[in-house]
């Protein structure tokens, strides 16, 4: 299935540099719309619209609290123009459970799991008041509370969600 090559080199190159080119997100969102125009197509051309709004949606907000690069906002759009609104919710779920894991690996393997946890709370604090410190403030404490030495190669988790949603079903019908 192109998608799944397409999100494969997005994980090696993510992987590599921390970064996503346009051209492999940008043929990821028009392939996605495309195939929905086509018999077999994986969901309906209103669908791959609502899809790539709710991939972009989803991540947009992380984006805005600098957690995730634009790339990365363009490349779960990208899955939502393929599969849909409510495949792109789920991709995003299961992404996030795998990035954490990854994420908890690494600071486990750098010595820095604590860190990480007490950074995580403060983090989640001030989401949680972000209406009373405001959403400058959110962004600068999570750029301050880095607690591992690279950033996540946002491709890696969400290949590994598709791939385990594509093995359940998704996309099937």
């Amino acid at each position: 299935m192109p998608v799944v090559g397409l999100l494969m080199v997005a994980a090696v190159i993510d992987w590599r540099s921390r970064r996503i080119p346009n051209w492999l997100t940008f043929t990821l969102v028009l392939s996605g719309i495309a195939q929905s125009w086509m018999p077999q197509a994986l969901c309906s051309p209103g669908n791959s619209i609502l899809g790539l709004l709710a991939g972009f949606v989803l991540t947009f907000m992380l984006y805005a609290l600098g957690a995730v690069g634009g790339g990365d906002v363009k490349l779960l759009a990208g899955i939502g123009a393929w599969f849909g609104p409510q495949a792109a919710v789920a991709v995003f779920a299961v992404e996030a459970i795998v990035g954490m894991v990854m994420a908890l690996t690494q600071a486990a393997s750098q010595g820095k799991t604590g860190l990480l946890l007490k950074n995580s709370a403060l983090v989640a604090v001030n989401l949680a008041h972000v209406g009373d410190v405001g959403l400058e403030h959110v962004k600068q404490t999570g750029q301050a509370c880095r607690s591992i030495d690279r950033p996540l190669p946002y491709a890696v988790p969400v290949l590994i969600a598709v791939m385990i949603l594509l093995m359940s079903g998704m996309g099937s019908g």
